[in-house]
């Protein structure tokens, strides 16, 4: 229950009202070090409208914690009651989240698996000169990496707008080749208007089939430093933000299954609904009709 009992006093009777039937309410008073006289005192109180107003709070919490699978921790919930017209403060949600234990999926880092040692063509870093962008379609990152199901490695590679953070294009394949990075940068072309974008780095970013298309669509490459993953740093962001929200803990029967549930939230959740730190919590469809 982790440090519950360093909270006032209000905040560990809530705790108890809200866990009692799971663990009893002497066991709970126990442990919080309250009394149990305390406890059912504070919960027949007269209900002030403080009250109600944060049961109805916290109801509006329940429902949008539920309608993101658990993604959304209180900065991204406090957007969204925002965005529904709600005027509440960020720390009164952050306190009723806490009161009730709900809490976000928290991500963790990915050790990148080792590359094959494949013959590619040798770019310099041009992300690092340019910067980041000031509107959508000026540069693109791509990169792969890997989700294991019943015992089988699959790789998927994705194109983002470095803007928007918005998935262009995604492919899934049980082998690491050119084709894979090469069938998500046709997708990705395939959505957009190209002007002159910026792709990172990815050993198979570098063969000479995936320089000549990028040639060919007079798209300028870029790759990142070997050895320095944060030269792509908001794409392995975004792998960490997919493997929380949208792998770990699912259990796929088949590789159809993973492909559809990729296909959902890359396609549908990610770009059009999940809200985005850097953004201003905004989605990244959002974000980018703003900048239309």
């Amino acid at each position: 229950m982790g440090n519950v009992p360093e909270r006032s006093k209000a905040e560990r009777f809530s705790f108890i009202a809200l866990n009692r039937s799971d663990f009893g309410v002497r066991y709970l008073c126990r442990y919080l070090n309250v009394s149990p006289q305390g406890f059912y005192k504070w919960l027949n109180r007269d209900e002030s409208t403080r009250d109600i107003e944060n049961r109805r709070i916290l109801g509006c919490i329940e429902a949008i914690y539920a309608q993101h699978d658990g993604n959304y921790g209180s900065p991204r919930i406090s957007a969204e009651l925002k965005a529904n017209g709600e005027r509440i403060n960020h720390k009164r949600v952050e306190r009723l989240m806490r009161e009730a234990g709900i809490v976000g999926k928290a991500g963790r880092i990915y050790r990148r698996r080792p590359l094959p040692g494949n013959p590619c063509i040798k770019v310099e870093n041009l992300q690092r000169e340019h910067g980041m962008p000031s509107k959508p379609n000026s540069q693109w990152a791509g990169d792969v990496t890997y989700l294991k199901i019943n015992g089988q490695w699959q790789y998927l590679a994705v194109i983002i707008d470095l803007y928007s953070r918005k998935v262009l294009g995604w492919e899934l394949s049980d082998t690491r080749t050119v084709e894979l990075t090469l069938t998500a940068l046709n997708k990705a072309v395939r959505r957009r208007n190209i002007e002159s974008d910026l792709i990172d780095r990815g050993s198979e970013y570098g063969a000479y089939a995936y320089q000549s298309r990028l040639k060919e669509l007079g798209i300028e490459p870029s790759m990142n430093r070997p050895g320095f993953m944060n030269d792509n740093v908001y794409v392995e962001s975004f792998f960490q933000t997919l493997k929380t929200e949208s792998f770990k803990g699912f259990n796929f029967e088949s590789v159809e299954d993973l492909r559809a549930n990729l296909a959902w939230y890359l396609d549908r959740y990610y770009n059009f609904k999940r809200r985005h730190g850097s953004l201003g919590f905004k989605s990244p469809d959002e974000y980018e009709r703003m900048a239309a």
